[in-house]
């Protein structure tokens, strides 16, 4: 009797783990092109993150704040080790530094107006400081970046604390970019380049190779601005342990930390999914680090990298961490990747914008191209005028609001009357990794993975 060939008709379908559809996608386009791929927003692949963790609630062993009748305190203060003039935010949410260029001057300014209305500070970027951005902001932090570019010693006064880039948490190691087709006559102006023309920034500070040179570059930033303003040092995150000491050693006010899933608006793909740690393992390692130097609340710590949530602040804040810096969830809270924008007093719909660009709301990362269908990332003329600053400041101060109602809800709950009292004892981890990461014991254990029994 014959035997018929069995086909196994799942498995002549399977699909390749370490060869899968994104993986042979990325193949074939290196091989037809010979490029790599650049594009905006975070890392896409799945992070350990904040959602792995969860507080642990008052109830017979805690006593939880009244939401409706007990305060809980938000009151954030920011450079008090050396600046003659602290920031005092109302909030500890603040917007992290996002460039004139990367973004139109109409989101620049939505961002100064909600933020100075909900009492918290907003941040330059690269490429200077627009007129529109310092006169909307009650409170402005001023980059200064590797490249330089808009650098003015006018502007740095102007501002209210100055915040020295190391690196980026999309990106540590690497420079910015904004590619020719943003950088329209006054971006170029503003930065001294030739329209149209790629940009590429310095991966590294001009003049200084370390710390000890980083800490004579902050005492010519104080001496210029009279003592006056805190001094912010940003760190992508990768060594972060070491970093942050010498941060500190250099003579910080305030350290600023930026995890992987942090956002940009235009880099390599292989530096956003492969390059620097979860924001989650940074904050431990920062906090680890200041506590080593017995500058824990002292030197002040900012976390950013994919804040999303009022549960996401306050897991940082407990961790240990000052204040955070929000950047992508500002943008979204903007508009970014919405199916429609709101001009003329009504919404229009972007979806054949979105299919020009080869993609859908929801899945774009096309900040590059200078033709955001929502008018945020973008130099046109024409497509910028699809985010008014009105509309969208009012917009993101209710995202900031939320945040913040999110906030006090979970500190209350877990019967604090101060934000700033949260602690790493008010938290437990969901998974091992979480756990080894955070330095937070396992949910029913009391067990810190790496930390012994």
């Amino acid at each position: 009797m014959e035997t018929k060939p069995v086909h196994f008709k799942n498995l002549s379908r399977e699909e390749s783990y370490g060869y899968d559809r994104k993986t042979l996608d990325y193949i074939r386009n290196a091989a037809a092109h010979g490029l790599y791929e650049i594009r905006g927003m975070g890392a896409k692949r799945k992070l350990p993150n904040f959602d792995d963790l969860v507080f642990l609630g008052a109830s017979m062993s805690r006593y939880p704040l009244e939401g409706y009748r007990e305060k809980c305190i938000t009151k954030t203060l920011l450079g008090t080790r050396f600046a003659k003039k602290p920031i005092e935010l109302d909030i500890p949410i603040t917007i992290a530094g996002m460039s004139f260029g990367a973004l139109s001057a109409n989101v620049k300014e939505a961002l100064g107006l909600a933020a100075t209305e909900m009492g918290t500070s907003t941040t330059t970027g690269d490429g200077g400081m627009t007129p529109e951005e310092r006169r909307s902001s009650k409170t402005l932090i001023y980059q200064c970046l590797p490249s330089r570019y808009g650098f003015n010693p006018d502007d740095v006064r102007k501002a209210d604390a100055i915040e020295v880039v190391i690196g980026q948490g999309a990106k540590p190691g690497g420079g910015g970019m904004l590619l020719g087709q943003k950088v329209n006559p006054r971006v170029a102006k503003m930065r001294t380049l030739p329209e149209g023309v790629d940009q590429r920034s310095a991966c590294r500070h001009p003049d200084w190779t370390g710390p000890d040179d980083l800490a004579i570059k902050i005492q010519e930033l104080r001496e210029i601005t009279d003592w006056e303003k805190p001094i912010y040092v940003k760190v992508g995150a990768t060594r972060t342990f070491n970093d942050v000491k010498l941060a500190v050693h250099s003579g910080a006010d305030v350290v600023v930390v930026d995890g992987m899933q942090g956002g940009t608006a235009a880099t390599q793909t292989c530096f956003i999914e492969h390059v620097g740690i979860p924001t989650l393992a940074a904050v431990r390692q920062a906090v680890d680090a200041l506590e080593d130097l017995d500058m824990k609340g002292k030197v002040q710590l900012i976390v950013s990298g994919g804040i999303r949530t009022g549960a996401d602040v306050a897991k940082a804040l407990a961790m240990g961490a000052d204040a955070v810096a929000i950047g992508q969830g500002v943008l979204v809270a903007l508009g970014c990747n919405g199916e429609t924008y709101f001009q003329n007093g009504g919404h229009h719909d972007a979806i054949a914008d979105y299919n020009a660009l080869g993609t859908a709301p929801g899945f774009c990362h096309h900040c590059h191209t200078g033709k955001c269908p929502v008018g945020i990332t973008t130099q046109d003329a024409i497509l910028e005028q699809r985010l008014s600053p009105a509309v969208g400041a009012k917009h993101l101060k209710n995202y900031l609001k939320t945040l913040n109602m999110e906030l006090t809800t979970i500190a209350r709950a877990c019967g604090k009357q101060n934000v700033h009292h949260l602690e790493p004892e008010d938290l437990v981890a969901l998974t091992i990794e979480a756990a080894a990461m955070a330095g937070i014991p396992l949910a029913g254990t009391n067990w810190v993975p790496g930390r012994g029994f």
